[in-house]
């Protein structure tokens, strides 16, 4: 794994992308910090990385639309694949390897809310808990985009469905207010997600047997729900999915200045979930 990480290090900073990235973040940082804290004299840093967020969508598929896609593009896989390093290693290099790119203009904010403090009020741990969510969060979806390039070889199909699941993500709360509230509303949209998981099950495993057993789980837990405790199932369908919402757990660090453990566990699980499909994504692709 060191030797994929710093094979990836170095092909992002001999490139442009590396530096483009963290000129650009760190741009766009400066930019509003000096608007808001400096200008308005908003006293928290952690109002200008919710300004920001929307650079993320930009600068995430352009950091990972190469990671795994290029690979494939140029047969270089093939190496990879047959190489005495796992597959597990090749993935968490090439992740952290982004990761360390996404880390610096990280490290170069932090310095905002000492300058801040420097010239009057400052809350220095509400301000370095958001930049942690800030970091958590870029390496989410940074997550998502090395999913989607082990799913293609085309860099620009790559960067541009990472751009609409980034983009999904960022609108979800204003997409879940529009979803059904009533009882039978909330059923009928839990069974469809029961399928697209079902769907994924399939196309990970490519186990009708086990998509099968997963699917009859699922529907028998929710029929049972449905005849035990129909009322309960008003307004269920929203209020779960909005427990998944990436900007409502940063909200809770930015707007709110909270220290939101659930939130650090959303970040850290997503992480997990996502590194762990490209694995199997690319160990399929291996064995096939």
């Amino acid at each position: 794994m060191k030797a994929i990480y710093k094979r990836e290090v170095r092909s992002y900073f001999n490139s442009m992308t590396g530096w483009m990235f963290v000129a650009a973040l760190t741009a766009f940082t400066g930019i509003y910090f000096m608007a808001r804290n400096l200008f308005y004299g908003d006293p928290y840093f952690a109002s200008t990385l919710n300004s920001i967020l929307f650079v993320l969508l930009v600068l995430v598929p352009i950091l990972t639309m190469r990671s795994m896609a290029e690979e494939r593009r140029s047969r270089t896989d093939q190496l990879l694949l047959t190489s005495p390093v796992s597959v597990t290693s090749v993935v968490l290099g090439k992740y952290f390897a982004m990761v360390t790119v996404m880390a610096m203009p990280v490290v170069i904010a932090c310095l905002c809310p000492l300058i801040i403090k420097l010239n009057g009020t400052a809350f220095l741990k509400a301000d370095y808990a958001a930049i942690l969510a800030f970091f958590l969060l870029g390496c989410g979806e940074i997550a998502v985009g090395l999913l989607i390039s082990a799913l293609t070889e085309s860099q620009v199909l790559s960067a541009v469905g990472t751009f609409g699941v980034l983009l999904l993500l960022y609108l979800w709360d204003g997409l879940v207010d529009y979803l059904p509230t009533t009882a039978a509303g909330s059923l009928t949209g839990l069974l469809v997600l029961l399928a697209l998981v079902c769907f994924l099950v399939n196309a990970f495993s490519n186990n009708w047997k086990v998509t099968l057993g997963v699917f009859l789980v699922g529907a028998i837990a929710l029929a049972c729900g449905w005849v035990f405790a129909q009322n309960s199932f008003a307004g269920l369908l929203p209020d779960v999915l909005g427990r998944f919402s990436l900007l409502a757990a940063f909200n809770s660090f930015s707007v709110d200045h909270v220290f939101d453990v659930r939130g650090i566990l959303l970040y850290l699980s997503l992480i997990a979930l996502l590194v762990f499909l490209t694995v199997q994504v690319v160990q399929k692709r291996r064995w096939n």
